[in-house]
């Protein structure tokens, strides 16, 4: 547990500088979906470049029937989570968009309990809990404030969580046959092909001839996509689904910092607290799950 701890702690902080990409596209003129096409397509020209070069055999599906696991990553959950996403990012601040995100926990363990058989143990309902209070916090739904509560941002948020819920669960069955790496460029690869034929390239294709645009549009699918979802994916292969997603909530706390400290977006001592219950989660689980590992060793060993 210990690496896949460090492995998705470090994809999902990767994944928190991602509202600086799409803020900074955002000013050249992009949607919130052709933003998402800008990642996509970047991040799979980048993973199938590296894969010719290192290992083509892998750039084959096992099974045609296997193209099930990459339409359910690529589009049900990669555009979907990114277009709700950017699309709260848009609508309110890069903290609420991220913290809404972080419903996505609560989507896989139950999605897991009932796919995959994981316990709903104690430590996971009060992992969670602690977690969704922390977004609760952030997003200012503590202290109750409905009618200063933006329902659009709210929904799409949510959309956000589940279709990044999705990622996790459909990854888990890929992984039966495929490695972390060949999971990622088929992922990509499948959503920039969904999406590339809808980009208006004779309205805007000339923007991506503007090195500034160039650099955030390849930065994003680079640092954040490519390298972030092989680490987390990797380390997805290490644990349980619903620990994968729960240790990953210290996305929003490094999408925090960079709202605050390069956007400079309000944050109030609540959000504060938010943030610490979100890291309190994620503490919880990787204890617990260090002692669970710990009682089985000793129990194998007497």
């Amino acid at each position: 547990m210990k690496r896949a701890f460090i492995y998705i702690v470090i994809g999902a902080a990767l994944w928190g500088t991602i509202g600086w990409y799409v803020k900074n596209l955002y000013t050249y003129g992009f949607t919130p979906m052709e933003v998402v096409t800008l990642r996509v397509s970047s991040s799979s020209i980048l993973l199938l470049v590296y894969m010719l070069m290192t290992s083509p055999k892998q750039l084959r599906l096992q099974s045609l029937l296997d193209i099930k696991y990459f339409i359910g990553t690529g589009i049900l959950s990669i555009v979907f989570f990114n277009f709700c996403m950017f699309t709260t990012i848009e609508l309110s601040t890069i903290p609420v968009a991220t913290a809404l995100l972080y419903t996505g926990p609560a989507f896989v363990t139950i999605f897991s309990f009932f796919l995959f058989k994981e316990p709903l143990t104690k430590a996971k309902v009060v992992a969670l809990l602690i977690t969704l209070i922390g977004t609760s916090l952030i997003i200012g739904l503590i202290p109750i404030n409905i009618a200063s509560l933006e329902w659009s941002s709210l929904l799409f948020g949510l959309g956000s969580g589940i279709g990044y819920a999705l990622y996790s669960i459909f990854s888990k069955f890929a992984l039966k046959k495929y490695s972390s790496l060949v999971i990622t460029t088929f992922t990509f690869t499948v959503a920039a092909i969904a999406l590339i034929p809808f980009f208006p390239f004779l309205r805007k294709g000339h923007l991506l001839l503007d090195p500034s645009v160039l650099f955030f549009a390849v930065g994003l699918g680079f640092l954040p996509t490519a390298i972030a979802y092989i680490i987390y994916t990797y380390g997805l292969n290490l644990t349980e689904a619903s620990n994968a997603s729960i240790l990953a909530t210290v996305e929003p706390v490094v999408a925090t910092l960079i709202g605050i400290f390069v956007f400079s977006e309000p944050f109030s001592k609540i959000q504060m607290l938010g943030m610490a219950c979100i890291i309190g989660g994620v503490i919880l689980i990787q204890l617990f799950s260090h002692h669970k590992n710990k009682v089985r060793v000793n129990y194998h060993s007497n």
